[in-house]
Parts: structure tokens; C-alpha cells; sequence
């Protein structure tokens, strides 16, 4: 579950799996760009270059998102006790604003296509390579799209809204291409524009919820349920109140709250019921639970 749903994801495996997966991304997007720059300037086509350029900005995005796994997997210090988890979400914001920037560079260079239009000269390699990047980046988008939902990744959610933009703007300059070739029509410039402004209404979405979880948002209500229910489910449970979600990152969860228990029952054995409860938590869901115990008369 991303946002402020249940994490499972340990935070040594989002190292593993993060740096992995941007490193793909890096080598993925590198390619493209070649390709795509070889066949743009042989053909002349300003927005198969311009498309080059924004899978240039995109492997850029992929080694800030690597960076951001890299700094998040620190361990714990003395000026940051609870980690530094929330260095992925800085990762995502960073991924984030840099899909914006690609939207308005593709924005401004379709602009200046539509009043200078450049003589295209297509050939089966721009289209070749058009088709092969459209079918990457969808595989990309579904990739990274999947991994963010499993693994509740800000960060990896903005490289799959930027994968999938891509694919949609490379589809524009196939279309216009093929318009072109067909009909004459020159539209080069104006797909550019109406992809771009896509792109930055995207960019600009993750921008809002990157930021919300920087600054503090509230848990999921799916999230609070989860942990009550679980907590009650010892039959000594008697009520749950207070009860505090404190994020610092994913799988960096700190939880507290107050728990009533049977005021008669003996201090030793309620104490370990806490401590067992506090235990599964960490186990099972890698959640830091911390219980305040409320003696309260049996019914």
C-alpha cells in the first residue's frame, strides 16, 4: 500500500531492490537517448531530439532516485536517531520537479516548431526507433509503476508517471511523423505542446504528494484500522486510544499508543503481553510500536 498505508518492504531490501531498479533506469534511458539524438539529427525531426534530451533528463531521474535509496538505507546516528528514510522521499520530490522541467523544455521546443517548422527527412530508422522506445517505456511504466505500489515508493511512482509521459510523447512524434508522410501535414510542434502540458499537470501532482508526506501527513485510515484491529486482538485488550503514526520514511514507522488492560491482572504478565504485541509488530509489519499501558477496572 504506497502513501500512508501498511508498509511490509524491509528497509534493507528497499536498498537492494531501489538501487537495482535506478540502475536499470540509468542504463535503459542512456540508450535511448543515443538512438533517439542519431535518428533526430538525421532526420531533422526537432522533436525526436527534444525527445532524446527528456530521456537524458529521465536517466537523471533514475540516478537521483538511486541516490535517494542509497542515502535512505543509512543507519541510524546521532543527529538522525529514527534514520534517514525520508531521503527517498526527497528523491521522489527530485524526480518529481524534473519531469516538469522536461514538460516545459518539450513545451518551448514545440513552440518553436510551430512557428519555425523544420524540413523533415523521415526514415525507417526514426521510425524504428520511435516504435522500439515506445514499447520500452511502456514496460518501464508498468515495471516501476508495479514496484511502487508494492513497495510504497514516492520515488518510484514519479519514474513510472515519467515512463508513461514518455511513452505518450513518443507516440505524439510517431503520429506527427506518420501524418506527415501521409498527408503532408506538419504537427511536429504542435503534439510537442499538448504532450508537454500532460507532462507538467503529472510532474506537478507527484510535486504536491511528495511534498505532503515531506511535511507530515496524516496516516491512511486503512493504516489505523490495521493496527487497532491488530492490537485487540488479545483478549486482555480491554480499549485502544491515542493512538500516533509518526512517519520516517518507508518501512520507518514509529507507533504509539495507549492500551487498557485489566487493572487486577498481574504487572508481570500484563508487561509481557506488551512486549509480545510491540515484538509482532516489529516482525511482522517492521513497525515500531510503542505501548502506554491504561489499568482499567474488568467489566
Amino acid at each position: 500500500m504506497g502513501g500512508g498505508g501498511r508498509e511490509t518492504v524491509h528497509p534493507g531490501v528497499r536498498h537492494q531492490v531501489g538501487s537495482s531498479a535506478s540502475r536499470l533506469g540509468v542504463g535503459i534511458n542512456l540508450l535511448l537517448v543515443a538512438l533517439k539524438l542519431a535518428a533526430g539529427v538525421l532526420s531533422g525531426s526537432v522533436s525526436a531530439v527534444a525527445d532524446g534530451l527528456n530521456n537524458l533528463m529521465d536517466a537523471a531521474a533514475s540516478i537521483i532516485t538511486w541516490a535517494g535509496f542509497k542515502m535512505a538505507a543509512k543507519k541510524a546516528d546521532a543527529e538522525h536517531p529514527f534514520g534517514h528514510g525520508r531521503y527517498e522521499y526527497l528523491a521522489g520530490l527530485g524526480a518529481a520537479v524534473l519531469i516538469m522541467v522536461v514538460g516545459v523544455e518539450l513545451a518551448r521546443s514545440g513552440v518553436g516548431e510551430i512557428l519555425r517548422p523544420t524540413p523533415l527527412k523521415l526514415s525507417p530508422l526514426l521510425f524504428g526507433v520511435l516504435g522500439l522506445s515506445i514499447l520500452v517505456k511502456a514496460w518501464m511504466a508498468y515495471y516501476y509503476g508495479r514496484l511502487g505500489r508494492r513497495m510504497g515508493s514516492s520515488a518510484f511512482k514519479a519514474v513510472a508517471a515519467d515512463s508513461r509521459n514518455d511513452a505518450l510523447a513518443t507516440g505524439a512524434v510517431l503520429l506527427s511523423a506518420l501524418l506527415f508522410r501521409w498527408t503532408g501535414l506538419q504537427l511536429d510542434g504542435w503534439a510537442a505542446v499538448i504532450v508537454a502540458l500532460f507532462i507538467v499537470h503529472s510532474g506537478w501532482g507527484l510535486v504536491k504528494e511528495t511534498v505532503s508526506q515531506l511535511v507530515g501527513e496524516a496516516p491512511a485510515p486503512e493504516l489505523v484500522d490495521y493496527i487497532s484491529e491488530k492490537i485487540g486482538r488479545h483478549h486482555q485488550v480491554l480499549g485502544i486510544h491515542d493512538l500516533i503514526v509518526h512517519d520516517y520514511g518507508p518501512g520507518r514507522r514509529y507507533v504509539s499508543a495507549h492500551v487498557e488492560m485489566p487493572g487486577d491482572e498481574d504487572p508481570l504478565v500484563t508487561h509481557e503481553i506488551i512486549d509480545s504485541i510491540e515484538r509482532r509488530f516489529l516482525e511482522e509489519d517492521h513497525i515500531h510500536l510503542i505501548i502506554h499501558y491504561d489499568p482499567v477496572p474488568r467489566e
